[in-house]
C-alpha cells in the first residue's frame, strides 16, 4: 500500500524517518516521500522530535471569543494571567480579523468557564453576539428582504462565521428550521459551552432580524438541563426549550411561522449583492491558501462522528459537488481517495487506542461492524481485529 505523507510545517523532508524504531535514511528521489508496506499500519514520526506528523488545524475567528473578555472583567479574573497561561497574546482578541486555532479556542472556553465559577457564561456570550458580529455575512443578512433570505445567506457562508460548525437551513409554508452541527472534535465541556452560546446567539439573531418581534420558536438543544435553566424561561418567553433532545450533538431552532413573510426592516438589495461578492472572495481566499485536497482532508479528519459526504464538503465552500471533484482532479486526486485515506488513518488511530471494532465502526458512521471490516480490509489487506 502506498501512503502519501503529510507535508508538515517544519523543514521537509527530514534527514530520516523512524519506522518501528528503525531509522530509514532520506533519499533525494520522489520515493523518499512514500513508504511501501504490506499487511502493517505504519506511524511515521520525525526522528528529531519523536512526535507524530502534524495535520492542518481549523482556524476560527477570534472576534467571537473576544466577548469572553467582558465576562473575565466582570468576574474579576486576571485576564493577562489567563491568556499568558494559554500562550495567547491579549492583542489577538482585539484585532477584528484575527484567528485562533480551534484547539486554542477550546482551551480558552474551558478556562473561562472553570475560573469564572459560573454555569451561565455561554448564555451571556450568546446574548452579547449580534448579527453584525458576523462581519460581511451579517451585513448581507441585515440587507436581506426576509428572515428566510437572511438565514439562507447565513447558511451559505457559515464557514466564514464559525468554521468549526456547519449550518443547515430549510423552510416551508409555516416553519423555518436552523440546524447547527459541530464539524470538529472538542472536549465535552467546550462542546456544551459552544452549543449553548450558539443556540442563544441564533435566537438573538431572529430577534434582531424581526425588529424585536420574533415568532414563537422551538429550541432543541443537546445539552443536559443547566442549573440556570430559569433564565431561559425568564429571558426567552417566546421559545419552547427542550434540553437533551437531539442526538448527535447539535442545535435545532424551529421558527413556528412562515419566515418568508417575516420582513427585515433595513433590507437593501444592492448592499446585499456587495456583501455577497465580499463573502465569495473570502471563501475563495480561504480555500486558495492551501491546496484544496489538503483542505478537504483536514475537514474530513476534524469532523465529529460520521465523515462528511462530497455534497457536505462542497456546500461548505459554496460550490457544486461536481465542481469540487473537478478541482480535486486537477490536483491529481479525487474525493473517494481522500476520504478513504482519512477513514483508514482514523480507524488505525482509534484501534491503536484500544477501541473495539464495534466502537470504531460506529464512531465512523458504519451501521454494522461487518461493513467497517470489509472497508478496512480493502485498504490494509488484513482485518481490523488483527491491528
Amino acid at each position: 500500500k502506498v501512503i502519501p505523507l503529510w507535508r508538515p510545517r517544519t523543514a521537509w523532508p527530514p534527514e530520516h524517518f523512524v519506522v518501528f524504531g528503525r531509522k530509514i535514511p532520506r533519499t533525494p528521489t520522489p520515493l523518499a516521500r512514500r513508504i511501501i508496506f504490506r499487511h502493517h499500519a505504519i506511524i511515521i514520526r520525525h526522528a528529531s522530535t519523536g512526535g507524530e506528523m502534524p495535520s492542518p488545524e481549523i482556524m476560527v475567528p477570534a472576534r467571537y471569543y473576544a466577548k469572553l473578555v467582558d465576562v473575565l472583567v466582570h468576574d474579576g479574573i486576571d485576564l493577562l494571567k489567563l491568556l499568558n497561561s494559554l500562550r495567547l497574546s491579549p492583542s489577538l482578541l482585539a484585532e477584528p480579523d484575527a484567528k485562533l486555532k480551534a484547539s486554542q479556542a477550546d482551551r480558552l472556553v474551558e478556562q473561562v468557564y472553570l475560573q469564572s465559577g459560573r454555569t451561565d457564561v455561554a448564555f451571556d456570550i450568546g446574548r452579547a453576539l449580534t448579527v453584525s458580529s458576523h462581519s460581511f455575512v451579517g451585513f448581507g443578512m441585515l440587507n436581506s428582504n426576509t428572515v428566510d433570505d437572511a438565514l439562507r445567506f447565513e447558511a451559505q457562508y457559515f464557514r466564514l462565521v464559525m468554521p468549526s460548525f456547519c449550518m443547515r437551513y430549510n423552510s416551508g409554508q409555516d416553519f423555518g428550521e436552523v440546524t447547527l452541527l459541530p464539524m470538529i472534535s472538542m472536549s465535552h465541556l467546550s462542546l456544551i459551552q459552544h452549543l449553548e452560546a450558539m443556540a442563544i446567539a441564533a435566537i438573538r439573531e431572529i430577534e434582531e432580524l424581526t425588529g424585536g418581534s420574533p415568532p414563537r420558536c422551538r429550541l432543541e438543544l443537546s445539552i443536559p438541563k443547566p442549573p440556570h435553566q430559569k433564565r431561559y424561561r425568564r429571558e426567552l418567553p417566546n421559545v419552547d426549550v427542550y434540553f437533551g433532545a437531539a442526538d448527535p450533538p447539535c442545535i435545532r431552532l424551529k421558527l413556528l411561522r412562515n419566515p418568508r413573510r417575516l420582513k427585515v426592516a433595513c433590507a437593501d438589495g444592492n448592499a446585499k449583492k456587495e456583501a455577497e461578492k465580499r463573502c465569495q472572495l473570502l471563501v475563495e481566499r480561504a480555500v486558495s491558501e492551501k491546496q484544496l485536497a489538503d483542505w478537504v482532508s483536514m475537514i474530513l479528519r476534524e469532523a465529529s462522528g460520521t465523515l462528511p459526504t462530497l455534497e457536505d464538503i462542497a456546500e461548505l465552500i459554496n460550490i457544486s459537488s461536481r465542481t469540487l471533484e473537478r478541482k480535486l482532479a486537477h490536483e491529481g486526486t479525487n474525493f473517494r481517495n481522500i476520504r478513504g485515506a482519512v477513514f483508514y488513518q482514523l480507524a488505525c488511530e482509534r484501534l491503536s487506542k484500544g477501541m473495539s471494532v464495534l466502537e470504531v465502526s460506529l464512531s465512523l458512521g458504519f451501521n454494522h461492524p461487518t461493513n467497517f471490516s470489509r472497508a478496512f480490509r480493502a485498504h490494509s489487506g488484513y482485518n481490523p481485529s488483527e491491528h
